[in-house]
């Protein structure tokens, strides 16, 4: 019998599921072609985070530098074309032949990942570059990259394209009596889909990692709308004395500085911050800190100058001590951990030679070495700090005392109001309208203000997944508030009972009943502090919410168009002048325009509007004054509507701006709403 061609290819087929997979079929990417393609695996992410990232890693190598007291000044500049450019006065990347590539050491740093001098030998004893790709990864996601090198009384040059590939040897330019690195790197577009650099995103970073190594000067110069400048012939730009945009960190009191600028809207309990920078089995440990009058408390967790957020080791042997020290000093009743960090600020930094984190973002320091050193570092010196100043140590024993005291008053309410509430199903509040699903992924929260909306939100909601939450009027304002006055507001502990999580000691994320509470206020003044003061509570008491991605901002309409019999909805005064022009008027109900035109003026228009549609525009004040089915069109129906998730950036800044905000100093608060005042939409 004939065989067929198909019935060839069955025989011939292998036995492991019909797909061939061998040698040939291993792919092996040269150089930095896996960076490329893989980008996210190397930076995170190609979004923002991963842009910004990109400066991190290069500032990095000049700071490690400085860290290792090579450098004290470093320069980062942004020039027109998305490029950057990081200069340094350290030793400079050794230009000469490495042994091992045959080609220059800059060359290897810059073209081969895992290449640097912090894996051994005597390069740097402590840096931040746990992977040691930096330098390599940043050329690899470039389009044009040059470093230029001074060192050994030379200037040397080299520049890479197309992905990182060398252009040409290394090469000395002319003779120089300067030390240090320059390194100018111009971001891929075909890499970043968006490549815009955030001014105070850089500032705030850069400002940080000043405080972090004492007597480092750290300049940051804006020239993006400049012109020629791109490639100069200087070592530092801000010599040429240029009119931009430009600031300069430089802070010999290091972490102690790091406190005050934390503290600066706040009243501290005692006047001087400690401090202790000491080295104990080859960890380097520095910790200042200074107690607040403040009921919450800010701890800034550093490993080799990396930001721990989750904390780690550190942060354990920090806390063991801190509570030790002070219970050997007290005389009356033991602290709980509870009880000492009550408006605590602090900043612990470590310095490793070899350094471990828990997972891919270092958020969490986990070398086991950091918790003993850190211990008995801090433990040692802060003893000695509360007996050498006795102002200082009555102050900090009483502010502990205090909390002490409000924490065994707020425990029957707390234990009333939440654990029976929590625990033995206290009923859910009257005014909220539940949703009909028990799954959190689907179930939605929204919370508007008052009952008029409230009455339009439950009405126009589909009733399956979202439920509603009717706020009377403004909730307290928590910034300053302990538990149990917070827990005696009936608003919030309507809230509190609805989210599900409890609050306090006993919160727990996992018995969130929505994931996407969504917070729906008027557009104006009132709808906007009722706004801020949940943000405030929301930040405060229930922050593992917001990292986890669960809070939202509903953006109602705030114009509704109709043009004949067709509807349209504008979310901002743009979107209205798209739709109708800069000269339309917005529709105020009750009145009527008076025309002073000729009779036979007013037949034309009359015979020209008959043709034309008519338009109106209507402007939203509150979500009362829509009806049901507008609500749910605009802001409430999951295909139409615009939410704002609610992230932060940097944790540190937002703290600083919920206490000026929401806090007692008065006149940081009316300074910052004089600067601002001019940025703000009113409704007036």
């Amino acid at each position: 019998m004939a065989t067929t061609k198909a019935e060839k290819e069955k025989k011939s087929a292998p036995k492991n599921g019909g797909s061939s997979y061998g040698a040939a079929d291993i792919t092996v990417l040269e150089g930095l072609e896996a960076v490329r393609r893989r980008p996210g695996m190397y930076i995170g992410t190609t979004g923002v985070d991963g842009l910004h990232h990109l400066i991190w890693e290069i500032f990095d190598n000049s700071r490690d530098e400085a860290m290792g007291g090579f450098a004290n000044d470093i320069e980062v500049v942004m020039l027109p074309n998305n490029m950057v450019r990081v200069a340094d006065n350290g030793r400079g990347i050794p230009v000469d032949i490495h042994p091992k590539t045959k080609v220059s050491a800059l060359e290897t740093i810059m073209t081969t990942l895992h290449a640097g001098g912090k894996f051994g030998g005597e390069g740097y004893k402590v840096s931040g570059g746990l992977h040691g790709v930096g330098a390599s990864v940043v050329n690899a996601l470039s389009t044009y990259a040059r470093v230029e090198v001074h060192r050994d009384g030379g200037k040397y040059e080299q520049e890479y394209k197309n992905g990182g590939k060398a252009v040409a040897k290394v090469k000395k330019l002319a003779s120089s009596d300067l030390h240090g690195t320059i390194t100018v790197f111009q971001a891929d577009p075909t890499i970043f889909p968006t490549i815009e650099y955030n001014w105070d995103r850089i500032v705030n970073h850069l400002r940080q990692q000043a405080y972090l190594v004492r007597g480092l000067r750290i300049s940051i110069i804006d020239l993006r709308d400049a012109k020629d400048i791109d490639d100069v012939g200087v070592f530092y730009m801000r010599e040429l004395g240029m009119d931009a945009p430009s600031v300069t960190f430089y802070f010999e009191g290091g972490l102690r500085s790091l406190v005050s600028f934390q503290n600066k809207h706040l009243e501290p309990v005692h006047k001087n911050v400690f401090y202790v920078d000491k080295e104990v089995d080859d960890v380097q440990v520095e910790v200042a800190l200074q107690y607040v009058d403040d009921i919450t408390s800010r701890i800034s967790a550093f490993a080799n100058n990396i930001y721990n957020p989750e904390g780690g080791t550190h942060i354990t042997g920090f806390k063991t001590a801190l509570t030790r020290t002070l219970n050997a000093v007290n005389k009356g009743d033991s602290f709980t951990g509870e009880d000492v960090l009550e408006g605590l600020t602090a900043v612990v930094s470590v310095k490793l030679r070899e350094i471990q984190f828990e997972g891919q973002t270092k958020g969490k320091l986990g070398s086991v070495e950091a918790q003993g050193a850190t211990a008995s570092v801090f433990g040692e010196a802060f003893a000695a700090f509360l007996e050498e100043h006795p102002d200082e140590a009555r102050a900090i024993i009483g502010k502990a005392t205090l909390a002490m005291k409000a924490r065994k008053a707020a425990k029957a309410a707390k234990d009333s109001i939440l654990r029976k509430g929590a625990l033995d199903g206290m009923t859910l509040p009257g005014k909220l309208a539940d949703c009909q699903s028990k799954s959190a992924e689907e179930s939605e929260l929204f919370i508007v203000e008052g009952d008029s909306a409230g009455g339009t939100a439950k009405t126009g909601r589909d009733r399956r997944i979202q439920a509603v939450l009717p706020l009377r009027g403004k909730i307290l304002n928590i910034e300053r508030a302990r538990l149990d006055k917070m827990l005696a507001s009936e608003q919030i502990k309507n809230l509190v009972v609805a989210l599900g999580t409890a609050i306090g000691d006993i919160f727990d994320l996992s018995k969130l009943r929505y994931h996407k509470i969504i917070i729906a206020t008027d557009a104006d003044v009132d709808g906007a502090h009722i706004r801020t003061l949940l943000l405030t509570l929301f930040y405060r008491h229930f922050r593992p919410v917001v990292d986890g991605g669960f809070l939202y901002i509903a953006q109602p309409p705030l114009f509704k168009i109709r043009k004949g019999k067709e509807i349209a909805y504008a979310y901002s005064d743009e979107e209205r002048i798209k739709f109708v022009g800069e000269e339309m008027p917005i529709e105020v109900e009750g009145t009527e325009e008076e025309s002073e035109s000729e009779p036979e003026e007013v037949e034309e228009e009359a015979a020209n509007a008959k043709r034309k549609p008519k338009i109106s525009v209507q402007r939203y004040k509150g979500l009362g004054e829509m009806n049901s089915e507008e609500l749910w069109e605009t802001t409430m129906d999951p295909t139409r509507r615009i939410l704002k998730r609610v992230d932060i950036e940097d944790a540190q800044d937002a703290d600083q701006v919920f206490d000026m905000l929401m806090g007692t100093d008065v006149p940081a608060r009316k300074s910052f709403i004089q600067s601002h005042a001019k940025e703000a939409t009113l409704d007036i």
